[in-house]
C-alpha cells in the first residue's frame, strides 16, 4: 500500500467529515453575509445585531445539515441534548466572531464594507476551526468500545461465552437443525 494510501486510510474519517463540514460552511458563509450585509447596510442595524442574527439563522440550517449529514454516522444522544450543545459551541464560536468584528469596528475604526466583509470573514473562519473540533469532541463523539466485561453494543454478533468466534453454527435462526 502506498504512503498516501496508507495516510487517507488513516484519516478518511476525518477528510470525508471534514468535507461534508465545509461544503455546509461555505454555504453557511454565503448566507451569512447575504443576511448579515443586509441587515447592517440595508436596514442599518449595528454590526454585532447583525452578526448575530445571521448567525441565528445559518446555526438553524447547519445543525440540521451537519446532524444528518456530516456527522450522521456518529453516536447519538438527544436531539434536545444535541441542539443544546450545538448552539452553545455556536456561541463560542460567535464571541470569536465578535471579537475581530469588534476589534476592527471599534478598535481600529473601521466602518467600511470592506472592512466589515473581511472582519466577519476572519471571524468565520477562526470560529469554524473551533467549531468543527468542538462539534466532534462534544456534540457527536466518536462511538466508544464498551469497557471491559460489558457485553458489544452488537451482541447478536459476538461468539456465545466459550465458543470461538469462526465456530460453526449448529442450526439456522428458528433453532431447526441444519
Amino acid at each position: 500500500m502506498s504512503g498516501v494510501r496508507k495516510l487517507y486510510e488513516r484519516f478518511r474519517l476525518l477528510i470525508h467529515e471534514g468535507a461534508k463540514f465545509g461544503l455546509i460552511g461555505a454555504i453557511g458563509v454565503v448566507v451569512y453575509n447575504l443576511v448579515n450585509g443586509w441587515l447592517h447596510f440595508k436596514l442599518h442595524l449595528g454590526p454585532l445585531t447583525s452578526a448575530t442574527v445571521a448567525v441565528i439563522v445559518t446555526t438553524i440550517t447547519s445543525y440540521i445539515a451537519n446532524r444528518y449529514w456530516s456527522f450522521r454516522h456518529r453516536e447519538r444522544t438527544t436531539v434536545p441534548r444535541e441542539t443544546a450543545m450545538f448552539f452553545a459551541l455556536n456561541g463560542v464560536g460567535l464571541l470569536i466572531q465578535w471579537a475581530v468584528v469588534g476589534f476592527t469596528t471599534y478598535g481600529l475604526g473601521e466602518t467600511g464594507k470592506l472592512a466589515n466583509l473581511v472582519a466577519n470573514n476572519v471571524g468565520i473562519v477562526l470560529g469554524t476551526l473551533f467549531r468543527f473540533w468542538s462539534y466532534r469532541k462534544w456534540v457527536w463523539a466518536a462511538a466508544q468500545p464498551a469497557p471491559d466485561g460489558h457485553e458489544s453494543l452488537e451482541p447478536a454478533l459476538t461468539a456465545a461465552p466459550g465458543q470461538p468466534d469462526d465456530a460453526p453454527s449448529t442450526g439456522d435462526e428458528a433453532g431447526k437443525p441444519s
